[in-house]
């Protein structure tokens, strides 16, 4: 959003204010005022005037600005009613030089999760790419991928649905003796030997979304299914665009603290102490999981000894005791 309108909207939000107020708090024109709250408007925020100046009395459901509005984290969003994919359209912008940016799709019409899987994206859920260019070498890259299953786990649980991680980065819920996925993460990313250009981190949240919308091979579930299994009363809808802002602030806070990173995702791990199966290009590796090391090293004891597993298709074996 332009800062100038971002800064009107702020000044909305605390109450009624004239124009020629709002003129001489953001040092602007009185005319460009009346342009920013009209294009307020257009973006689907209801700005009234009365005789005590502009009130701000509602703002969208859903997109970018009503996404920014408030947002305690420094994003540009870019929102599309429906896209191919939020990754692709992403790796685009990063290619632009773009930086904290934020891809979000009402729906997304290509969406594929990792080795190129096909990924179901109907309206209702949550499909985002984030643009970043962090510090760090390609090899700590992994750790922005459980920062992104950290932030999505607290905004479910936030919500009502004790979700979990399995490693490295699905987000899951059990139901009965299911363990069922809400969300997928896949990072992208392009650099060189000894540093990173750009990555990008593509969330797909199940958050409104109906089970039978959802592919029945995938074993999945939503965030409003659960809400609705779990005998919830009223709606059990989740506003979208909160959900999208604590996830997107959890994840900011999360990457400006890579070191808490583990420590939360070992607390809202699925997948330690677990008795797994995991493929690997060199072959399976089956044992217990034992630990997660930085940055998102899976450690498996097996019966020729520990292993220190950094990629694969990990299976659960044993339900949780």
């Amino acid at each position: 959003m332009q800062e100038t309108r971002r800064r009107v909207l702020d000044a909305l939000a605390d109450g009624p204010v004239t124009g020629p107020e709002l003129a001489e708090r953001l040092d602007v024109s009185r005319a460009a005022v009346w342009k920013h709250v009209e294009a307020l408007r257009e973006a689907g925020f209801e700005v009234e005037g009365t005789d005590d100046g502009y009130v701000l009395r509602s703002i969208p459901e859903y997109g970018g600005p009503a996404i920014e509005y408030r947002l305690e984290a420094d994003f540009d969003v870019e929102f599309h009613d429906g896209l191919g994919s939020t990754n692709a359209r992403a790796r685009e912008l990063a290619a632009e030089g773009r930086d904290d940016t934020v891809v979000v799709a009402a729906e997304q019409t290509g969406g594929r999760g990792r080795l190129d899987r096909e990924w179901a994206s109907p309206r209702g859920g949550v499909w985002l790419s984030v643009v970043c260019r962090p510090a760090v070498p390609p090899a700590q890259v992994p750790i922005y991928t459980l920062a992104a299953a950290v932030a999505v786990t607290r905004a479910a649980r936030e919500a009502g649905v004790p979700a979990e991680i399995k490693w490295p980065n699905d987000v899951l819920v059990r139901v009965g003796d299911e363990e069922r996925k809400l969300c997928g993460i896949l990072t992208e990313m392009e650099g060189e030997a000894d540093r990173v250009s750009w990555v990008v981190v593509g969330i797909g949240v199940n958050l409104n979304v109906d089970e039978s919308d959802l592919p029945a091979a995938a074993n999945a579930t939503s965030v409003r299914a659960y809400r609705e299994h779990a005998g919830h009363e009223g709606d059990t809808d989740i506003p979208r665009r909160l959900f999208v802002q604590r996830v997107l602030e959890e994840f900011d806070d999360l990457r400006a603290d890579p070191e808490s990173v583990l420590p939360a995702w070992r607390e809202y791990a699925s997948t330690l102490g677990r008795r797994v199966r995991i493929g690997t290009p060199g072959g399976e590796v089956v044992g217990e999981a034992v630990d997660v090391a930085f940055p998102g090293t899976l450690v498996v004891e097996t019966d020729e000894g520990m292993r220190r597993v950094t990629a694969g298709d990990c299976e659960h074996l044993r339900p949780v005791e």
